[in-house]
C-alpha cells in the first residue's frame, strides 16, 4: 500500500481540518495509507506520525466543523541541509507523496522539499495546498482560510461599531492579523455594505506608509463631527521607513510578535487630542472561528485537499493547488508552479486603496462582497 504524508504549517484557520478532510477521504478513496505529521514539519524531524487513515467517518466528519488543526502545525525553521534530512525521514518511512497546507512560509518549504527529493533521485511527490487567513500567496484569488477569516472581520467590526455609535463619547481603534498585507484588515469595509454609520471611519493597511500626524489629524475631524470614531489598523502598520510604528515585541525567523499597535494608537489619541480612547484585538479569536466559517471557504478547502492528492497520484510535484475566480460563485483550481510562489508575499493591490491612504475603495468592497454571498451580515436595529 502506497503512503501519503499530510504536514501542516503556520497558524490554523477555521478550514484546515476541512482540507484535512479533502485528504483523508481521497487517500481512502485510492486505498493509501494517509499519516499526518504530529505538529508539522516538526514531526517528519523527529518521525512522529499520527494513523489518519483508519478513522471513523464520524471523525472524518467532524473536520468539517472543527477550528485549528487535529494533527497540529509549527513554524520550525529550516536549513538548506535540513532538507537532505527530511527525504533520508521520508526515504525510512517509505512515503510516495506528501502533500503540506500553508502559507508562503510552508510552499516554501515545500518548493525546497520537492528540489531536494529530485536531486536525490526518488520518486517521492511534493505538492501544496493553500492556507492562510492573510491572502497573501500570490498568482492565486484567495486562498482558502480567507474568507472565513473576512467573514468574522465583517461581523466583528459591524458589531463593535453598533456599539460605539449607541454611546458616541470615544474613539475605538481596533487591531487585526496582518504583518506584511491588508486583505484582511480591508475586509472591515464591508462591515456596512450600504456605507452606514455601520462601517468604520478609517482604515490603515501596511502597504502604506502610515503617518501619524495624518492619523491624528483625520480622528480629530471624525470626531469633531460625530463625537464617535471606529478605526481599524493592521498589526503590520509601518513608517516610511519601513519600520513599524511599535517594534515588534518579540522574533522567531519569520514569527513576529508585534507590538500593541492598537493600544498604542489609543494612547496617542488620548494625549494628544484629549479624547476618549481604547483599542480591541480580536487576534486569535477570528483566525480560526467556526461560528463566522462561510460555505464556500469549507467546500475550497475540501476540494484543494482532494485534488492535491489527485494530482500527486498523476505524477505531479513541486506545485500548489491554485484558487482561481471570475468575481462569481464559480472557483476554478489550477496547478501553479511552486517556484513562482516561494518567497512571495502578495500585497493589497493600490486600486483597493484610497488616495488618502487611509480607507478601502469600492472596488476592493465589490471583490470581496462577491465571494461572501452565502453569509449575509448580521441585523442590527438603530432607531437613533
Amino acid at each position: 500500500m502506497q503512503r501519503l504524508l499530510v504536514i501542516h504549517g503556520g497558524g490554523p484557520t477555521a478550514v484546515l481540518n476541512s482540507s484535512l478532510y479533502g485528504v483523508i477521504t481521497a487517500g481512502q478513496e485510492q486505498q493509501l495509507q494517509v499519516l499526518g505529521a504530529r505538529n508539522g514539519i516538526a514531526g517528519l524531524l523527529k518521525n512522529d506520525f499520527i494513523e489518519l487513515s483508519d478513522r471513523s467517518i464520524k471523525e472524518i466528519t467532524a473536520l468539517l466543523q472543527s477550528p485549528g488543526t487535529a494533527i497540529g502545525s509549527s513554524r520550525t525553521p529550516l536549513e538548506q541541509e535540513d532538507y537532505f534530512h527530511l527525504v533520508e525521514q521520508l526515504q525510512r518511512n517509505h512515503f510516495d507523496y506528501v502533500v503540506l497546507s500553508g502559507g508562503n512560509g510552508t510552499m516554501t518549504t515545500s518548493h525546497h522539499l520537492a528540489v531536494a527529493c529530485k536531486t536525490a533521485g526518488t520518486e517521492i511527490k511534493v505538492l501544496g495546498i493553500p492556507k492562510t487567513i492573510d491572502n497573501d500567496l500570490t498568482g492565486i484569488d484567495h486562498a482558502p482560510g480567507f474568507l472565513s477569516a473576512a467573514n468574522y472581520i465583517r461581523q466583528t467590526v459591524r458589531e463593535i461599531a453598533a456599539d460605539v455609535i449607541s454611546l458616541p463619547i470615544h474613539v475605538c481603534i481596533i487591531e487585526l492579523m496582518g504583518r506584511d498585507a491588508g486583505w484582511l484588515t480591508a475586509a472591515a469595509a464591508l462591515a456596512d455594505q450600504v456605507g452606514g454609520r455601520l462601517a468604520p471611519d478609517l482604515i490603515y493597511v501596511p502597504e502604506r506608509p502610515f503617518s501619524m500626524t495624518q492619523f491624528l489629524n483625520d480622528v480629530q475631524a471624525i470626531y469633531t463631527q460625530k463625537h464617535e470614531v471606529v478605526v481599524v489598523v493592521a498589526e503590520g502598520l509601518k513608517q516610511a521607513t519601513g519600520q513599524p510604528i511599535v517594534p515588534a515585541s518579540f522574533q522567531v525567523g519569520r514569527a513576529v510578535y508585534f507590538g500593541e499597535v492598537g493600544h498604542y494608537l489609543a494612547e496617542q489619541v488620548v494625549k494628544q487630542l484629549g479624547i476618549k480612547a481604547r483599542s480591541e484585538k480580536p487576534g486569535l479569536a477570528g483566525r480560526a472561528s467556526i461560528a463566522t466559517q462561510t460555505a464556500r471557504d469549507r467546500h475550497e478547502a475540501v476540494m484543494a485537499g482532494q485534488l492535491a492528492v489527485t494530482a500527486v497520484l498523476a505524477g505531479q510535484t513541486d506545485q500548489m493547488v491554485g484558487l482561481l475566480s471570475d468575481n462569481s460563485a464559480e472557483t476554478q483550481y489550477q496547478l501553479i508552479p511552486l517556484a513562482n510562489i516561494a518567497q512571495q508575499t502578495r500585497q493589497l493591490p493600490e486600486h483597493f486603496i484610497n488616495s488618502a491612504g487611509n480607507g478601502i475603495t469600492p472596488a476592493y468592497a465589490q471583490w470581496l462582497g462577491a465571494r461572501l454571498t452565502d453569509t449575509p451580515l448580521s441585523t442590527i436595529v438603530n432607531f437613533n
